[in-house]
């Protein structure tokens, strides 16, 4: 049957393989579920479609059997009143009805076995559904964490950049500073050479000067009677 053909890979179908090759298992989890939903439906219509297959073929078959039964208890009766011609035509319909009864025998066979296969993938979707319903919600945990875990490693190596330039600024700041002070040292060496003299002759001069403002100072008292 075509049914038995499409759903062949829902009995393979393997969670934890589907869940593996997922690079977001959460929103994996969720779309299968779906997927399966969808699939539960038609296989649960396809299996009762089946199953009514199955009861009708084992209907014919027990029908057929009750028949065969029928006509051999007449053709009993029939020898037992002395008609063996009647006998002889209840027992060749016995014998259409067993040759015919070998033909509902194996079309029951197959859809019986139709039947357990359907079930058997109606069952499993089911199980299989029941299961991710029971782990979506740790499934989706697991990946939360694992997601804020990885921010926290981005951050984490984002701090240590920082730290680095940190580090990298002050060699910088240091490097600077020895480049100042080497130039401050080249300028005093720059200087010319101190006159010991010079520095002497501007001190007595400077000492004169301020003699010769004390003695106008004086003068100017006296004349104002100061």
């Amino acid at each position: 049957m075509g049914i038995l053909e499409r759903f062949t890979d829902i009995i393979k179908a393997n969670i934890n393989d589907l869940l593996d090759k997922a690079e977001d298992p959460a929103k994996m989890i969720d779309q299968y579920l779906r997927d399966m939903t969808e699939d539960l439906a038609e296989v649960k219509r396809e299996t009762a479609n089946v199953m009514a297959e199955e009861s009708r073929a084992k209907r014919m078959l027990e029908d057929n059997t009750r028949e065969i039964e029928k006509y051999d208890g007449l053709a009993r009766k029939a020898l037992q009143a002395g008609n063996e011609g009647d006998a002889r035509v209840f027992l060749a319909k016995k014998q259409q009805l067993g040759e015919k009864a070998a033909s509902l025998q194996a079309t029951y066979d197959a859809a019986h076995a139709n039947a357990q296969k359907m079930r058997q993938m109606h069952d499993k979707l089911v199980g299989d559904i029941e299961s991710l319903n029971a782990r979506r919600e740790m499934i989706k945990a697991k990946v939360a964490v694992a997601r804020t875990q990885q921010k926290v490693n981005e951050y984490t190596s984002s701090a240590d950049k920082a730290a680095g330039a940190m580090n990298a600024f002050e060699r910088m700041e240091a490097k600077a500073d020895a480049m100042l002070d080497r130039a401050n040292a080249m300028a005093d060496l720059n200087q010319p050479p101190r006159d010991e003299a010079a520095a002497l002759e501007e001190k007595y001069q400077s000492a004169g000067a301020s003699s010769a403002v004390d003695d106008e100072l004086e003068k100017l008292k006296k004349e104002m009677g100061l």
